[in-house]
């Protein structure tokens, strides 16, 4: 009797447990930063019929509930977002361009550019620093940025030297103070540069927010994942 009533017990656990496997298994989790993106990709998921039940500017809650069941929002840091969504602790996310190209992309699908949270990649240096000339003459300057492998690729490909310095923030005082004689920064108007009397000199490329989707997920959840992906882009094509 006492046997039976300890296989009892254990079905019902593993029950719960197996009950408890399957909900999460069907939930999907987006990923999303602070701030900018998670403001503008708010109509994105308007338009795919979710609404978040909290705002994290005013939620201290990380995971925040919407008003479908079967969707999940995380809030992390952006340059986090990538790797949760790599290792599968959410299937959806949204990262900026800058972000995608200091991860690498590992494990990512990106089939969507959201052209949102817009911006640009620059090089910025004194008012005053010749960088035009100190990169002709092949002189090794010294850059703080915190978008250390997109730097270096870029200077590599144009044979200039630099020294690269890792910063996680105010980087227009890196020239000012003389830790650098440029950065490497987004920059959106240009007012921040102006204020400190620095000057953009080079522009790397274009940034925007991306969709990015684990591999995994794709395959194993494509009835859920799908037309969350089909929402995004159908939304993305209005708004352009």
């Amino acid at each position: 009797m006492f046997r039976k009533i300890l296989f009892l017990l254990a079905l019902l656990d593993f029950r719960q447990y197996n009950c408890g496997f399957i909900g999460a298994f069907n939930v999907i989790t987006i990923a999303l930063s602070k701030g900018r993106i998670f403001d503008e990709t708010l109509p994105l998921l308007a338009a795919a019929g979710i609404t978040p039940r909290e705002s994290p500017e005013t939620s201290r809650k990380l995971i925040i509930g919407t008003d479908r069941q079967d969707v999940r929002l995380v809030i992390v840091r952006a340059s986090d977002t990538p790797t949760y969504v790599q290792y599968g602790a959410a299937e959806l996310g949204i990262a900026g361009k800058d972000v995608l190209l200091e991860h690498g992309g590992t494990g990512l699908y990106q089939p969507q550019d959201l052209q949102i949270a817009t911006c640009r990649l620059m090089v910025a240096a004194r008012a005053d620093f010749d960088y035009a000339r100190a990169v002709q003459q092949g002189a090794r300057i010294r850059v703080a940025t915190k978008y250390i492998q997109t730097a270096r690729q870029h200077f590599a490909s144009k044979g200039v030297h630099v020294d690269l310095i890792k910063l996680y923030g105010s980087m227009e005082l890196a020239p000012l103070v003389g830790l650098a004689d440029a950065i490497v920064d987004l920059v959106s108007s240009g007012g921040t540069l102006r204020a400190n009397n620095l000057r953009v000199v080079e522009e790397i490329r274009p940034i925007s927010a991306r969709l990015i989707v684990n591999q995994a997920a794709l395959k194993l959840k494509r009835d859920r994942v799908q037309p969350l992906l089909d929402a995004f882009a159908a939304a993305t094509t209005r708004r352009a």
